[in-house]
């Protein structure tokens, strides 16, 4: 295969390239704008356009795109997570996301402890399919719920637990590489040198000659230290360290080769963990024990600074986690292992008594397993955590993880404080994997003037000097990329970036694998995602608040730093369409990066009347599980809601909006002949027609009215009960009251039982949430404002409002007060409304009856991302019920799986959690799911369950173990007969990752 020489990729013919990757490649060949927008960054502070994007079906699909880029002198770059944070995943290239199809464990043999993986498998994957045999993949970075192998390979990633079993190199037997010009061949264990031909020849004696002239050389400036990653890895080509390329192309970060497959090893699971928290007055004092406590041999060891803490704490994340931490200023995590419980505590035991603080208030040792999830989750979500907090200047990557012998590390920390003070930069927060010597920082850097970048420059480099001076690495576990990549030098010199050029001309003669990284890099504040010249879109009449940004949108946009939470397949809600299709575009952060593209305005340029970002946010489920799981609190659903607000000023809208939007109003009309609409409705002959023409999905059933509404029943029955605890005022939402309200006379049992009298208020009111969900914002605005006032004697007097229905509830807590900032009343309606669960969890002397028996739970995503959902696990526990509770979304979400187009995936979505856990209940399980969208869902699944919401399950307790035969009284009364999906339709299968088997016999594996 030939490749030819481009000047510039201004010469680069990309109408036909991309004809030709259409034609030739099995995959996703995708060159539109909204693509390349969702792609131009990673985790840094670099911003590159790629000229396409192609997600190849197979190990296959991806050479032949190489070949192809090949043929028209194309730069290609492979891309896993793109969670990097040194450029090192952005580029103005052809980018081969591996992540989508490429994910395929191909075999593991836990004889040998080893697997044969394909590059998109994710880590926690990986380890999900070896745990059962005792294994686990060792380096685990914090982003081990999306980071992929290839990735890991790519950048040799560690994370805290390459304390015990090194970095992605160390774990790495085999690989199978591919050269631009299309060389393909294995490297590393087992692979003869000598009988390589060709260009495979040439360049493994030219890697050997490299070996000879600059072994010397390699040996006086790679520094010995755990983690040394900047610069390739020539010291692994030395006779004395097995002349392993495999090991050598680990951390090349996709400049030198393309990984198809990764053989690694795997080690075994540690049966028994004990964590010992230990507290000091500064981060350079924890770092000074660090040498005490390595000679225990921890396979975690990781510090913490009080800002990292101090930043969780006021964005409210990991509550529970941050009161378990000792007394002090600044904090050790180490984790130690043992064959059992006994074993483990001994060991915590011995550090502690080693150290002299037995007794001390300043350690805690914890050997409970939910205890050190909590802890755990507070030191991996410190990269988010410590990105955007309220109050505080935005801070950034760019020096974030230079390592030094950790034995000098407390007196490095004390000079790098001195020169973070000396820029301005003292409020940095400090943290990392302390046993290694490896500093975490994000620093308070300003990247949007002329000033601020030329000190961004000037403070790495007085950085990379320091750094070297103590005899450290520029990059102890992110990589160079474009970030450290121009500072290189500093640290090797001039001979040995020779020797790095040379390597990179043998694999890539034409500088076309991810062209300006690591060697001849771009300089470091060239490509800025923000930069000097940063000048977003300007919003005429914005909506909403954003009262966490600067009240601008535009900073709302800008908030996703890249993390790629988003993209974790379990726990959590966030985010529901990614789980269901795999796709970068519909995960948060690819919404949020295509939103900072429009207020950018140069890849995409047609600002809130594009398409492109239409499209996107259309598979949005308005959620709003990002609020709440992502680190730095990017609110899709806030943000689509603006969106829509603009994209259609002064147009038609989709039918849709119309009809979901407006269906408090159109529920009111019902109200007339609810009979007759649902025999309209739910006639088979009429049903296609009249879903069509109100532009809904003909094959989703509509939900049926009620014969009677909440409102006119309680209005016909009156309150009853003492009322010594006072009223509380029962919000009757437009679902509830017209569609379920079984649930809403269920829960006036209920909280009359609990001493309250029930007031529901009268007349056409709303909360406004189907206009915020489908953009109509002044709409929304008008309804919530008139809500709100004429709640307000019951407000004045104290009277608590109590919601029903989630997502509704929400918009009273949140949407109103950002939606109308400077509204008293929506405020104070914001600060009196409470859940059902709340109001009976903060009533002192009832309990709830003793129901008893299991029940799967489908928390709603709003209960997940804005109420809270402690105080209804609180009541579950008290009634005795056994409750199993079920993550991530219903699918059905509002009006979202009721609009054409959304079937497939709102199915796909309750098929990763919600259905599962529903199929394989016990038949006598209750299923409990409070929000109207859950309910519904399960109901059209077809699987024969109806699900009830908290209060009809209490108040059947409330009657006794009949009562749930006595459908006449409220309990699970439901309008209409059953309803479900054509069989066809149901249990679409989600985007799944593979967890292979067992390995062939070992002379059958691929590769040998």
């Amino acid at each position: 295969m030939s490749a030819r020489v481009l000047a510039s990729t201004e010469e680069l013919p990309v109408g036909a390239l991309e004809r030709a990757l259409i034609d030739r490649v099995d995959g996703e060949v995708r060159f539109d704008a909204g693509t390349r927008a969702t792609y131009a960054t990673d985790a840094s502070n670099y911003r590159q356009t790629p000229i396409g994007v192609v997600v190849p079906r197979s190990i296959d699909a991806a050479v032949e795109a190489v070949a192809v880029c090949a043929e028209f002198g194309a730069p290609i770059l492979s891309r896993g997570g793109g969670t990097s944070l040194a450029g090192e995943c952005c580029n103005t290239a052809v980018v081969i996301d591996w992540s989508k199809y490429c994910h395929r464990i191909e075999w593991i043999d836990a004889e040998r402890r080893r697997a044969m993986v394909q590059p998109g498998v994710v880590l926690d994957q990986l380890n999900r399919a070896v745990a059962p045999r005792g294994l686990q993949f060792g380096p685990k970075p914090a982003t081990h719920g999306h980071c992929t192998i290839g990735g890991m390979v790519g950048n040799n990633s560690c994370g805290a637990s390459a304390q015990a079993y090194g970095k992605t190199a160390d774990n790495v037997v085999r690989l199978e590489v591919l050269c631009y010009d299309g060389t393909r061949f294995w490297v590393g264990e087992g692979e003869d040198p000598d009988a390589a031909t060709g260009r495979e020849r040439e360049i493994r004696q030219g890697l050997s000659g490299l070996a000879r002239e600059y072994g010397d050389e390699i040996r006086a400036r790679f520094p010995d230290i755990p983690r040394r990653v900047s610069g390739y890895s020539l010291d692994e080509l030395l006779p004395e360290r097995g002349a392993d390329l495999a090991k050598a192309l680990c951390g090349s970060e996709s400049t030198l080769v393309t990984v198809l497959r990764a053989e690694v090893t795997l080690v075994p699971l540690v049966p028994e963990r004990a964590f010992v928290l230990i507290g000091y007055d500064s981060i350079a004092d924890a770092a000074d024990a660090v040498p005490d406590i390595v000679r225990h041999d921890p396979l975690i060891l990781e510090g913490m600074d009080g800002r990292l803490i101090e930043h969780e704490r006021r964005k409210g994340r990991h509550e529970a986690g941050l009161k378990l931490l000792p007394e002090g200023e600044s904090w050790l995590l180490v984790q130690l292992g043992g064959d059992d419980r006994e074993a483990a505590d001994r060991r915590a035991e011995d550090l502690v008594h080693d150290l002299g603080l037995t007794g001390s208030e300043r350690v805690a040792v914890l050997d409970a397993p939910e205890e050190q999830r909590r802890i755990t989750a507070v030191r991996e979500d410190a990269l988010g955590a410590t990105a955007r907090v309220p109050g505080e200047h935005a801070a950034w990557p760019g020096w974030e993880d230079a390592a030094v012998p950790p034995e000098r590390l407390g007196d490095y920390l004390r000079d790098f404080a001195r020169l973070l003070d000396a820029f301005g930069y003292g409020r940095a927060s400090i943290y990392g994997h302390f046993g290694h010597g490896c500093v975490h920082a994000r620093i308070p850097f300003d990247l949007t003037t002329e000033r601020g970048v030329a000190d961004y420059r000037r403070f790495v480099e007085r950085a990379a000097h320091l750094v070297v001076d103590y005899g450290g690495s520029l990059s102890g576990e992110h990589g160079d990329g474009q970030a450290r990549g121009a500072l290189l030098p500093i640290m090797f010199g001039d001979r040995i970036m020779e020797a790095f050029r040379r390597t990179k001309t043998l694999f890539d003669p034409l500088g076309t694998m991810n062209p300006g990284k690591v060697v001849d890099a771009d300089p470091v504040d060239a490509h800025l995602r923000l930069g000097a010249g940063y000048t977003p879109l300007t919003v005429h009449r914005q909506m909403f608040a954003y009262p966490e940004d600067g009240g601008m949108f535009a900073n709302a946009a800008a908030r996703c730093v890249g993390v790629g939470a988003c993209r974790d397949h379990t726990g959590g809600v966030m985010c529901p369409s990614y789980r269901a299709i795999g796709e970068e575009e519909h995960s948060t952060r690819g919404r949020a990066r295509m939103l900072f593209e429009m207020m950018k305005g140069e890849t995409i340029d047609d600002g809130w009347r594009s398409e492109a970002v239409r499209d996107a946010l259309d598979l949005c489920f308005s959620c709003k599980g990002c609020r709440a799981d992502c680190p730095v609190g990017v609110d899709m659903a806030t943000y689509k809601a603006e969106f829509l607000s603009h994209h259609y000023r002064g147009r038609v809208r989709p039918m849709a909006h119309y009809t979901m939007g407006w269906l408090p109003l159109w529920a009111r009309l019902a109200r007339i002949a609810p009979v007759a609409i649902n025999a309209v409705t739910h006639s088979q002959r009429l049903h296609g027609a009249v879903a069509r023409l109100a532009g809904l999905e003909p094959d989703r059933p509509i939900p049926a009215f009620a014969g009677e509404r909440f409102a006119s029943w309680y209005r016909r029955r009156g309150p009853r009960g003492s009322g010594a605890r006072g009223e509380v005022l029962l919000w009757p939402d437009t679902f509830t009251d017209n569609l379920h309200p079984g649930v809403a006379r269920a829960a006036v049992e209920v909280i009359e039982d609990a001493g309250y009298r029930v007031v529901v208020p009268s007349g056409a009111l709303c909360c406004g949430l189907t206009w915020i969900s489908t953009g109509q914002l002044g709409v929304a605005r008008r309804v919530l404002a008139r809500t709100a006032r004429r709640l307000r004697p019951w407000l004045d007097r104290g009277v608590p409002v109590i919601g029903l229905e989630p997502s509704c509830t929400a918009v009273f807590r949140v949407d109103g007060p950002e939606l109308l900032p400077r509204d008293d009343d929506v405020r104070l309606l914001a600060d009196r409304t409470r859940t059902f669960a709340e109001l009976l969890d903060g009533t002192d002397g009832w309990r709830p009856p003793a129901v008893g028996g299991d029940a799967v739970v489908q928390p709603h995503c709003h209960q997940g991302s804005v109420l809270g959902f402690s105080a209804d696990e609180r009541i579950l526990e008290a009634a005795g019920i056994d409750a199993t509770i079920v993550g991530g979304c219903c699918g059905l979400a509002g009006n979202f799986g009721f609009e054409p187009g959304h079937l497939e995936i709102s199915v796909a979505a309750s098929e990763t959690e919600l259905m599962p856990a529903v199929r394989a209940a016990d038949e006598r399980a209750a299923v409990l799911a409070d929000g109207f969208s859950c309910r519904t869902q399960i109901e059209h699944s077809g699987c024969g369950r109806q699900a009830m919401h908290l209060a009809e399950l209490l108040a059947a307790g409330l009657r006794g173990p009949s009562s749930a035969a006595r459908p006449e009284d409220g309990i699970l009364q439901r309008p209409g007969r059953p309803q479900s999906l054509p069989a066809a339709r149901r249990g679409t299968r989600p985007f799944v990752r593979d967890a292979e088997g067992d390995a062939p016999p070992p002379d059958t594996h691929p590769g040998r």
